[in-house]
């Protein structure tokens, strides 16, 4: 799925306006889908407080509160105090609702919140248009807004935010429990610093012009279902294990070596043909017994000495491999001298970052740094947005695949494009959900997915089996381990 600009969501609103619906309909067409979606997931809501603005968006509002009275909901719909100029489409819709003697019309000022549990209140104040900080009795009014304590629902962007980049410092931002967008997610919904203030996002299909969104140039996407099921490929029955690569998962260090073992899991279970494990012999008797499937070589007795070579194969590098002098060695000996694209992960990162050695790293290659690895590599950012930019820059200059993890993980191409990842949870957020990853990486490349795609579907995958994972376990007590162990059910998801 695409990401446009603000900019571009204009142009592809005119865009579908000048195929033939006119503007009022357009939005007639988005307050309905925000209305039917409202009808289903709030059916026992006894009122809704809608909050409208003087353009577009509060022209949402004013049309959702007919629809929902329609509904037979009970509805009170608040405007600014000041009076200022409608957008001619919100004035019609206005004067819609003014018809109707069910509907009560009052100013922002006017509201008092009362004791009604079971109520919900909807935010149609601004949409992607904002391009200022809020201010005045705007600022005051969401920030009361925000004091209450009942669900809040925000059209197409809670107000505050701005669609394609930072909020100010000490911003006042709605804080919504669910966004209903239209037709494209923004950008600002996938940063932490703005994302937390969307709740769950629904993505409502307002039929713009298909022909314009298919024509639009962007660099930013959004990992969807239907991009994933083009990516994946079903086992063929006439194959054998050499079809389906050998991967090497070097890693481990004493105290360590559960870090590598779940790479190595999380390669079988992602279709590794052959899978070997290159760490320390301590990790030898552990590595064997809990991953009987894996071939073991041993590299030093502590740390890792050397890097064996073995032809085409594909090596997942850095899961618990310690920073002693030998395994720095074995690192920098091995880059060298192998030109094949590899994945890169939590110490091989470290020991590059401490040495300024990212110039190492084969072109194509991968690597999966958190915001602190990334910063140690690259140097320090103020916030997500500009972290991303410099790995766009970074990805384009060293000719590399950077999988920035976060809540949101991005896979930065290359040619600089930006694929943000949406399933997985915070579940996750457990010391070792990174080594499964990187086994994840490791087998999808030596299955020769392209590397663009692997990191895609890698990603998407290791997110779609935390999520089933946090569905059996709790985001509480689930375990990395058990994301290896769901990795079974999201393939048989993608085969049914």
């Amino acid at each position: 799925m695409k990401i446009l600009t603000a900019q571009q969501i204009k142009e592809c609103d005119s865009a579908t306006i000048e195929k033939g619906i006119s503007s009022i309909n357009l939005m007639e067409r988005a307050a309905r889908s925000c209305a039917d979606w409202i009808e289903i997931n709030f059916n026992r809501i006894d009122k809704f407080f809608i909050f409208c603005g003087n353009g577009n968006n509060g022209g949402d509002g004013f049309a959702i509160a007919r629809l929902l009275y329609e509904k037979s909901f009970d509805v009170e719909v608040f405007i600014d105090d000041d009076n200022r100029q409608f957008s001619p489409d919100a004035e019609i819709n206005l004067k819609r609702i003014k018809q109707i003697k069910g509907i009560e019309v009052k100013k922002f000022s006017d509201f008092i919140y009362e004791s009604i549990s079971n109520s919900v209140i909807i935010d149609a104040v601004f949409g992607y248009g904002l391009n200022r900080k809020l201010s005045g009795k705007i600022k005051d009014l969401i920030e009361k807004l925000n004091e209450v304590n009942i669900q809040k629902i925000s059209i197409d962007m809670p107000t505050g935010l701005f669609a394609d980049k930072i909020i100010y410092e000490d911003s006042t931002v709605f804080k919504a429990d669910f966004t209903l967008t239209f037709q494209f997610y923004k950008r600002s919904f996938l940063h932490p610093e703005t994302g937390e203030f969307c709740g769950k996002i629904k993505v409502l299909d307002i039929g713009l012009d298909k022909d314009f969104i298919g024509k639009i140039e962007t660099e930013y996407f959004v990992i969807d279902g239907i991009l994933i099921r083009n990516i994946y490929r079903p086992r063929e029955e006439f194959t054998n294990k050499g079809t389906f690569g050998k991967s090497i998962l070097v890693g481990g260090s004493y105290g360590k070596i559960g870090a590598i073992m779940m790479s190595t899991l999380s390669a079988l279970r992602t279709g590794s043909g052959l899978t070997f494990t290159i760490a320390p012999e301590c990790g030898n008797f552990i590595l064997q017994s809990q991953a009987p499937e894996a071939m073991f070589m041993s590299s030093g007795e502590k740390y890792l000495e050397k890097i064996e070579t073995i032809e085409k194969a594909v090596y997942g590098i850095g899961p618990g491999f310690g920073k002693e002098n030998k395994t720095q060695k074995a690192l920098f000996y091995f880059l060298k001298s192998h030109k094949d694209p590899v994945v890169l992960d939590a110490d091989a990162l470290n020991i590059l970052a401490e040495n300024d050695k990212a110039d190492l790293i084969p072109k194509n290659s991968v690597i999966t740094p958190h915001p602190l690895e990334f910063e140690r590599l690259f140097g320090k950012t103020e916030n997500s947005f500009e972290r991303l930019e410099l790995a766009r820059k970074k990805a384009e200059e060293l000719q590399i695949f950077i999988v920035l993890k976060d809540h949101r993980t991005a896979i930065i191409t290359p040619d600089k494009k930006v694929f943000y990842n949406i399933t997985g949870n915070s579940g996750m957020a457990k010391g070792g959900s990174g080594d499964v990853l990187t086994g994840i990486l490791t087998a999808l490349i030596s299955q020769k997915y392209d590397i663009e795609k692997a990191c895609i579907f890698g990603v998407w995958l290791h997110g779609k089996a935390g999520d089933f994972a946090s569905q059996e376990f709790s985001k509480e007590a689930m375990l990395p381990t058990d994301l290896i162990n769901k990795l079974g059910d999201v393939f048989k998801y993608l085969s049914s």
